[in-house]
């Protein structure tokens, strides 16, 4: 399965990495591909070293203007004009969005996978980690827009959101089928 991964470029505490390495560790030994960012710095580097050291497949997306921080030992490294042209790749090279901690760019990639779903657009799952809780609030936000009547479709159905990387991947391989 082709995991796209939405997550932050920067150096962050080992409770954000830790979760992190641990998901990516299982994505490779589980014979999965990474598409993600393509950087090799901060958590995006943590994740690709993750997934390349238990022997999975790395497909990068980069942008232009971050292209001299790409990861030379990607299987396969596609450099996009823009981030609109860089979410379309990612988007169609995956069959599944996992969405970890990061900043205004990662809300950016979770906010459009998440209205291509409400639209019927797009069918693929998608993970929220919640690890140590960073997405509390945000989960608190699209409670309060379903309960409003601002979701046309139940929140279960745009997400899952789990605790642990052991809970997403499960969901992920659960939903395709995978053993």
């Amino acid at each position: 399965m082709n995991i796209c991964v939405f997550l932050s470029s920067a150096d962050l505490a080992e409770r954000y990495t830790g979760p992190a390495r641990e998901f990516a560790e299982l994505l490779g030994k589980g014979g999965h591909t990474l598409v993600w960012g393509g950087s090799d710095v901060g958590l995006m580097k943590v994740v690709a070293d993750g997934v390349e050291q238990a022997g999975g497949r790395l497909v990068g997306i980069s942008v232009e203007f971050l292209a001299s921080k790409t990861r030379e030992t990607a299987d396969e490294m596609v450099i996009a004009r823009d981030l609109a042209e860089r979410k379309a790749l990612l988007l169609g090279k995956a069959d599944a969005v996992v969405i970890m901690v990061g900043g205004t760019g990662t809300l950016d990639e979770a906010t459009e996978i998440l209205e291509l779903k409400k639209h019927g657009r797009t069918a693929m799952p998608v993970v929220l980690l919640n690890t140590a809780g960073f997405y509390d609030g945000l989960k608190e936000q699209f409670l309060r827009m379903e309960n409003e009547g601002f979701l046309p479709v139940p929140l279960t159905d745009l997400v899952f959101f789990a605790e642990d990387a052991v809970g997403a991947l499960a969901h992920l391989e659960e939903g395709a089928g995978v053993r």
